[in-house]
């Protein structure tokens, strides 16, 4: 039997959502409207993007910023752990906005469930630098974890949207170049077509409270620039797949983005990847970002948590 697990939410009838999920759509719509009124300028963008990392850090938890590979970032570490293991974060925000402040206090949640010390990389953004600078980038972030000693049988990949997406594109750079892979990888709501040809573009226009639909190929060309949509190392759906490690993906149902999800677990599935895929009713794109409000996506992070640390050893180099 082909050792892969999909999980999909149930259809039909009226999903129950928390008063703080509630509460977050309703101002996510809101959000969206006036978006499409104002039409903000990618600066503005950026600042809202970076604003929504500004919780509170844990105090159990360090942060320290670092350049390692050539690559600006930062480190989110337990307070006086040992842990071995470690994960390097990709962030969203389409390739063209988000870094360390935006995904601070995601990542930092996602360091304690998982028991992980998490390395955020600031790779290059678009249209300053465009495809493949985000790549090269995340490889020279991944090699640099070699370099330091640590274990690849002790690291996870992962990140949330275009980080997601970037995460699939390293673990294929990975694979051809024949660096050693890591343990893991978690892909939170990712976008890994950038021909934007998935059906919830179409179905989940009018459902989803976040991302508009109509956005989705223009920010796709920023990106690339004069490149193929379906690069594969830009659309990792198009991707050969096979020797990739374990997968876990979680997206909302409500989000545009869904079928970029689902493809790409069907597509690991046919390269006979491990992955599992939990598609959380009533949520939207990257919903775990609203963990202080949102009751599902805490629980959503600890599942991730405890899937890392089940899958990725915490072991000496």
């Amino acid at each position: 039997m082909l050792p892969s697990v999909v999980v999909q939410s149930k259809r039909g009838g009226k999903q129950v959502l928390s008063n703080g999920a509630n509460e977050v759509r309703e101002w996510l719509r809101n959000q969206k409207i006036r978006n499409q009124q104002s039409h903000p300028s990618l600066e503005e963008q950026r600042q809202r993007l970076a604003a929504m990392g500004s919780l509170p850090v844990d105090p159990t938890l360090r942060v320290t910023r670092t350049v390692e590979g050539g690559v600006a970032g930062e480190w989110i570490e337990p307070v006086g752990s040992r842990t071995h293991r470690v994960w390097l974060y990709l962030h969203g925000g389409a390739y063209a906005s988000g870094g360390p402040d935006s995904h601070r206090a995601l990542a930092s949640r996602l360091a304690l469930t998982s028991g992980s010390r998490i390395r955020v990389a600031d790779y290059r953004l678009a249209p300053e630098h465009r495809f493949p600078a985000a790549v090269e980038d995340s490889i020279r972030a991944y090699v640099a974890l070699l370099e330091k000693g640590i274990s690849p049988q002790s690291i996870v990949v992962g990140g949330d949207s275009a980080g997601g997406g970037l995460t699939v594109a390293l673990l294929v750079s990975l694979r051809d170049q024949r660096i050693p892979l890591p343990k893991a990888m978690v892909l939170l709501s990712p976008w890994t077509d950038l021909a934007a040809t998935g059906s919830s573009l179409v179905n989940r226009r009018d459902r989803d409270p976040w991302l508009d639909a109509s956005g989705i190929a223009a920010a796709g060309r920023l990106y690339l620039g004069s490149a193929d949509p379906k690069n594969p190392l830009a659309s990792p759906l198009y991707a050969d797949l096979r020797g990739l490690c374990p997968a876990l993906i979680h997206v909302g149902d409500d989000e545009v983005l869904l079928e970029d999800s689902v493809r790409l677990a069907q597509r690991l599935q046919e390269a006979r990847v491990p992955v599992t895929i939990k598609v959380f009713p009533g949520m939207w794109h990257v919903f775990h970002a609203f963990f202080a409000k949102v009751p599902e996506a805490n629980a959503a992070i600890e599942e991730i948590g405890q899937w890392v640390q089940q899958r990725v050893p915490d072991v000496m180099p």
